[in-house]
């Protein structure tokens, strides 16, 4: 039988314990089992705190990001004004075709992005979608539903968009067929596909670029929000995009897309308010964590200090005791941790279901190994707080 990987933290426990040469640290805190109990919920909580954190901070840069990941292209071109693509500005379109003929260039396509107004089939409530326009002739997305040719084919006809599946259900029917009204215009849904639009969009959709003009009018196709340069197998990349940046004036930025990737995530965790607001919860989460803990350890050291004194008057060294509270906060971190990781990890399943897979969050081992090392920290922090009293123990002041 395989025991899961978190399942050996409590079977780290006796193992610590065997260790000791007498189990004091353990005796300690099984000794008040309400206070143990409140103990290691206190801990739990603030693991959960951390992961949920974590999760939405995690979610956010993955689900800001994944449209590039869903993209044919090797460069991108970009406004210097644009911050993220939900509020890209716009640039000549010619500046793809001043990098067509270079050599190594193997295609270039124009994308164009805005939010329309789109109106629930059947409770008739409008609320905004972020559409992304194409050339339906240009290999632009990844996934499998923008390949199919029926399906391009199908986007050539006016007033017709592909729907996200991810979009939330406020938008209505999804289904193939449904049609509906759009900035004014009737609209029809041809196709679907998977994405997501995060924080920055309840839904998504995709349409030609010629939809696009009736839909967003006044915007013309000679100003285009991200440009995509497709390059040959064969070619450097880095050589690449100097090669374009030194082509192109200043009004563009030419961007791999590991770096266009890299910026919006930039975007994200420093200039938004986002970013920063799941990092504070980071931070609070283990301030609470470190109190609860500290205020634990404390109590048990006050209710025993008597205990504490006999020992050093017995000949224990101040290290000693030392070691018995360090121990008690690393018992009380394995047990803390384990329920806070399982609470952590059902609730990850429910936000992921809950929002469609618009806000997908995922547990991996990095993220679980990181909140144990937090939860490690926060506990001994506590314990070398709380332990000033234990090492100023005068038996002399207790006995008197």
């Amino acid at each position: 039988m395989r025991v899961p990987w978190f399942g050996l933290l409590y079977l780290a426990i006796p193992l610590l314990l065997n260790v000791m040469r007498t189990p004091l640290a353990w005796f300690n805190l099984i000794n008040e089992r309400t206070r143990l109990l409140v103990a290691i919920a206190g801990v739990a909580f603030a693991v959960l705190l951390i992961f949920m954190n974590l999760g939405f901070l995690g979610s956010l840069l993955q689900t800001s990001t994944e449209i590039y990941n869903q993209m044919n292209a090797d460069i991108f071109l970009v406004s210097p004004q644009t911050l993220e693509i939900s509020t890209s500005e716009t640039f000549p379109k010619n500046r793809l075709y001043q990098i067509a003929g270079l050599r190594g260039v193997r295609r270039v396509m124009p994308v164009y992005v805005g939010y329309m107004q789109w109106k629930n089939p059947e409770t008739r409530r409008s609320r905004a979608v972020f559409a992304f326009a194409i050339n339906p002739r240009d290999p632009v997305f990844l996934m499998p539903e923008l390949k199919d040719p029926q399906t391009l084919i199908a986007m050539e006809r006016p007033n017709v968009v592909l729907m996200d599946r991810r979009s939330r259900p406020e938008f209505g029917s999804q289904a193939v067929g449904t049609t509906t009204e759009s900035e004014r215009r009737q609209v029809e849904i041809v196709g679907n596909y998977s994405l997501g639009g995060g924080f920055t969009a309840d839904g998504t959709v995709i349409m030609s670029d010629q939809n696009f003009l009736r839909f967003l009018s006044p915007r013309t196709l000679e100003r285009i929000d991200l440009g995509l340069v497709e390059i040959a197998p064969n070619m450097n990349l880095e050589q690449m995009v100097k090669e374009i940046d030194d082509r192109l004036p200043d009004d563009v930025l030419v961007l791999t897309k590991a770096g266009i990737v890299a910026r919006e995530q930039g975007y994200w965790l420093v200039a938004a308010s986002l970013g920063f607001i799941f990092g504070l919860g980071v931070a609070v989460s283990f301030i609470v964590g470190t109190v609860i803990v500290y205020q634990i350890i404390y109590t048990d050291i006050s209710d025993h200090y008597a205990e504490y004194a006999t020992l050093k008057a017995m000949g224990y060294r101040g290290r000693y005791l030392f070691t018995v509270v360090l121990q008690e906060a690393i018992i009380l971190a394995l047990m803390g941790y384990v329920p806070g990781y399982l609470f952590s990890f059902g609730l990850y399943e429910l936000t992921t279901r809950a929002t469609s897979g618009a806000l997908p969050m995922s547990m991996n081992l990095g993220r679980a190994i990181f909140v144990l090392i937090l939860t490690f920290i926060m506990c001994c922090l506590s314990a070398l707080v709380s332990v000033r009293k234990v090492m100023t123990a005068d038996p002399a002041e207790v006995f008197s």
